[in-house]
């Protein structure tokens, strides 16, 4: 029987527990098949604490965060034969970076215990090539263990702007995509959510995972730019063992748009939600425009700390590739599109903690 077809994925990882920085680990290589078998790992490139990648959308370069106390983002060019090679690195503009994006000219940084947003220019091939600039946020929460100052969670491109969540202040603000001018707040959650990532539908509205509240925000665009807050679902109908609703960590949508997986640590699940126009019959709540329909928690086993995933489009079903920080491995998930009800399939165990998949 001939073999599925492979995927190639990046992964980023995290120091071994109780290790400094740059004592192992680094980015890494897996192939994974549309029935979700691994093949094997290969680190192709140390660098300290790569919690998170970006590629450069012409595929020449990679970009990886350094989450530090003093923050830095490496760019790396991809030639067509061997492993990535660094081409320059700056500081970050604040400490811990947990997140980054490219696009064509620019690359942006969220810095989570700073509070802050860099971003810097890059060349055709995706090579940083100037000054950058760092926007500072201001502001609290009621969570005073978590919202006592802000923290930039997430940049998401948005047509000629970029959205930085804010888990610190409720808010997103919005800022030109070059980093031109001043940003401002486009949009203010109810107290308490933590924003954390975010992912945007066709047709504009935003979709918020709230990590200190656990539910999905619906974000709908106003005139002006703002973005009004519709309403919120739960996210989850699984618990932690202490009876907590647990901290979603990333958000994706399926690739046919119909379905919101977010991974929740600590009860441990990939959470699968159904969203479709909110005209006509049908199951779950209405917020906005949009009908939001909780279909599944796919257990993941426990431990596992689910802190990001991509969703990769298989011929019948969903494959969702987890980095299982908790359990230093790789998950791949196979998903029913109609019921959402999923199971484990694979699992790739890494001498890291993973942080960030990637596909290549």
């Amino acid at each position: 029987m001939a073999s599925s077809p492979s995927r190639s994925l990046w992964i980023g990882s995290y120091p071994r527990r109780d290790a400094a920085a740059g004592t192992g680990e680094g980015v890494w290589r897996v192939a994974v098949d549309a029935a979700g078998a691994f093949g094997p790992a290969e680190r192709v490139v140390e660098v300290p604490a790569p919690s998170f990648l970006a590629l450069h959308p012409s595929g020449r370069a990679l970009y990886a965060v350094t989450e530090t106390d003093q923050g830095a983002l490496t760019a790396f060019a991809l030639p067509d034969a061997g492993g990535p090679a660094p081409t320059g690195t700056v500081d970050s503009g604040g400490a811990h970076p947990c997140h980054v994006v490219a696009t064509t000219d620019h690359v942006w940084v969220a810095n989570y215990s700073s509070g802050t947003a860099g971003v810097w220019p890059v060349d055709a091939d995706g090579r940083l090539t100037g000054e950058g600039r760092i926007f500072e946020h201001t502001g609290s929460g009621p969570e005073t263990d978590r919202q006592e100052g802000p923290h930039a969670h997430y940049v998401h491109v948005q047509g000629d702007r970029v959205l930085v969540s804010d888990l610190g202040t409720d808010e997103l603000r919005a800022y030109p995509l070059d980093g031109s001018g001043e940003g401002s707040v486009v949009a203010t959650l109810p107290p308490g959510t933590g924003p954390r990532h975010l992912v945007e539908r066709a047709d504009g509205t935003v979709l918020v995972a709230g990590e200190l509240d656990c539910r999905l925000h619906v974000l709908v665009p106003d005139d002006g730019g703002a973005l009004r807050h519709a309403g919120s679902v739960p996210l989850t109908g699984a618990t932690s063992a202490d009876g907590s609703a647990g901290f979603p960590a990333h958000v994706t949508l399926s690739p046919d748009g119909r379905r919101v997986y977010t991974g929740v640590r600590g009860p441990d699940v990939l959470a699968v939600l159904a969203v479709s126009p909110a005209e006509g019959e049908g199951d779950g709540d209405v917020v906005g425009h949009l009908r939001l329909e909780h279909l599944a928690d796919v257990p993941l086993g426990a431990a596992t700390w689910p802190r990001h995933h991509a969703v990769l489009d298989g011929p019948d079903q969903d494959l969702v590739v987890v980095a299982a920080q908790g359990t230093d491995a790789l998950l791949s998930v196979t998903v029913d599109r109609g019921t959402g009800k999923g199971e484990v399939v694979g699992t790739l165990r890494l001498p890291v903690p993973p942080a960030c998949v990637l596909e290549a």
